[in-house]
């Protein structure tokens, strides 16, 4: 006989799906600010709002993912409409993003603060510049409120492009990684595709939890920022520059693979041809829209 008792598990998972129907988890703030123009406009381009509930969730989170891909912005506080301005994003302002456009299509979600251990970025920030970073880096994820609860969002970071990219620099490393912006036990399959549960790319470089908020508004003031003074400045204008070209040359990995191949061609004949198709990649350290210089990156 399945408990429906106060303490149950099904009662409890009750109460948490009804607390996420909760109008704080729709509300606009400034920093999801999904009354802007470019949102709406994105909103209705894309009809989410025609879809399941499901459905709906799964859209944006790809949308976020892959077309809004990986980069380092100039800060974590940007709203969600400078964050579709610039094109690309990191965990912190790819939360905020999405958290956004799950509002404005009327799903319910809430923030999620923690943060990572430094060794997560190795690879892409290295020497002095790693030294001088703080041991523990601002990390957020978003978490959408299903009928089974509440499911966080956290592999929404990291694009297939710059995934694939990976793999291909590093072969041999098809299971436990930490670096290069990735924390995974599974490297060659992540749970980074949305089925209505959780999802995860950088997770096993968490170092402390900082618990759940309404908004990213109300976590940034409630939280001492993990770079402040001259390293936010340099970060800003020097930092995110360099791992945003790190970022590049990951991508480049993948389609310098793609890019140049070798095609056998067996005629009936028993001729062989061999076609190479030679593809010169660009690299011009744009991410997406908005991006004309090297993206900046904030760790995390």
């Amino acid at each position: 006989m399945n408990s429906r008792g106060p303490g149950s598990s099904q009662s409890i998972q009750h109460e948490e799906v009804e607390r996420s129907r909760d109008p704080r988890y729709l509300a606009a703030t400034p920093m999801l600010d999904y009354d802007h123009q470019s949102i709406q406009a994105l909103v209705t381009r894309r009809r989410w709002n025609t879809l399941p509930e499901s459905e709906r969730i799964g859209e944006v989170y790809g949308y976020v993912r892959d077309e809004i891909p990986f980069g380092y912005n100039s800060a974590d506080s940007l709203t969600a409409s400078e964050v579709l301005a610039d094109g690309y994003g990191q965990c912190n302002t790819k939360a905020t993003l999405l958290m956004a456009l799950l509002r404005a299509i009327g799903v319910p979600c809430r923030f999620h603060g923690a943060a990572i251990h430094k060794r997560l970025q190795k690879g892409l920030v290295n020497g002095v510049f790693y030294w001088l970073a703080p041991d523990q880096i601002d990390h957020t994820w978003a978490e959408v409120a299903t009928d089974d609860g509440w499911a966080r969002l956290e592999g929404v970071i990291l694009d297939d492009e710059f995934l694939d990219g990976l793999r291909s620099r590093f072969p041999a490393e098809g299971g436990e990684f930490l670096g290069y912006a990735v924390g995974t036990d599974n490297l060659s399959c992540p749970v980074i595709d949305w089925t209505g549960t959780d999802t995860a790319i950088q997770t096993t470089g968490l170092s402390a939890d900082h618990g759940l908020y309404d908004d990213p508004d109300s976590f940034y003031d409630s939280i001492e920022l993990s770079l402040s003074g001259i390293k936010a400045w340099l970060f800003k204008h020097v930092v995110r520059h360099t791992m945003n070209r790190n970022v590049t040359k990951i991508r480049s990995s993948r389609m310098d693979k793609a890019n140049l191949l070798a095609k056998f061609v067996l005629l009936g004949s028993g001729t062989l041809i061999v076609l190479v198709v030679a593809q010169q990649a660009s690299h011009t350290g744009t991410f997406g829209r908005g991006a004309i210089n090297a993206p900046t990156p904030r760790l995390g």
